[in-house]
């Protein structure tokens, strides 16, 4: 690979790494996506029914409960399955019944989902790191290079060796972005499950 196709691919990477979406709050500079960093879930944002401050970890002592929110938490799992696993689950069950119920769900869903949205969050956090440390390395390998070939008895093979390492790391950092990219949309997914089975809690308590 020519020293000319290494800097280009550099400058497209570096440029991209200092895209607004790097910095886009001064709060979070590790943070990569286009949207807002919101460190953690607000409960009263989600869920109008009684107060989880009581339930705790509690939901985690009774054994269907627990299987439960497993189930209904999963992504994997289709929310017309996790609805019905609901309504099976509150059957039966008396007005006060369903609402301790219903709440306890709920607070395990809220922690179980929480929690996976901050370990998500923190790993794009990681690779965006590890994204800067990666440009960081090709800027200096991409110096070597040309320090390399403006020697007058420069080595060739050396050369090629650096050249190919400078474009395998800028390969490895555009592939990472794209991921990044993709994976930037799973916090906002969790979200999206855990409103929604707040309502579907919800409605079974009523």
């Amino acid at each position: 690979m020519k020293l000319a196709g290494c800097l280009v691919a550099l400058a497209v990477a570096v440029v991209l790494l200092r895209a607004p979406a790097y910095a886009a709050d001064p709060r979070y500079p590790d943070w990569p996506c286009a949207q807002a960093k919101v460190p953690d879930l607000s409960v009263a944002a989600i869920w109008d029914g009684p107060a989880i401050d009581k339930v705790g970890n509690s939901w985690l002592d009774d054994a269907k409960i627990r299987d439960l929110v497993s189930l209904i938490a999963a992504r994997r799992t289709p929310l017309d399955d996790a609805q019905k696993a609901i309504d099976e689950f509150m059957a039966g069950k008396n007005a006060a019944d369903k609402q301790a119920a219903g709440t306890a769900i709920f607070a395990g869903a809220f922690d179980t989902l929480s929690q996976q949205r901050g370990e998500v969050m923190s790993g794009i956090e990681r690779v965006a790191r590890n994204e800067k440390d990666l440009a960081e390395k090709i800027k200096s390998d991409v110096a070597t290079l040309r320090e390399l070939e403006d020697k007058p008895d420069q080595d060739q093979a050396k050369v090629t060796e650096l050249a190919n390492q400078v474009e395998w790391s800028t390969r490895v950092f555009e592939d990472r972005r794209k991921t990044i990219r993709y994976v930037c949309e799973v916090p906002a997914t969790i979200e999206q499950r855990l409103f929604t089975l707040a309502r579907l809690i919800r409605q079974t308590m009523k």
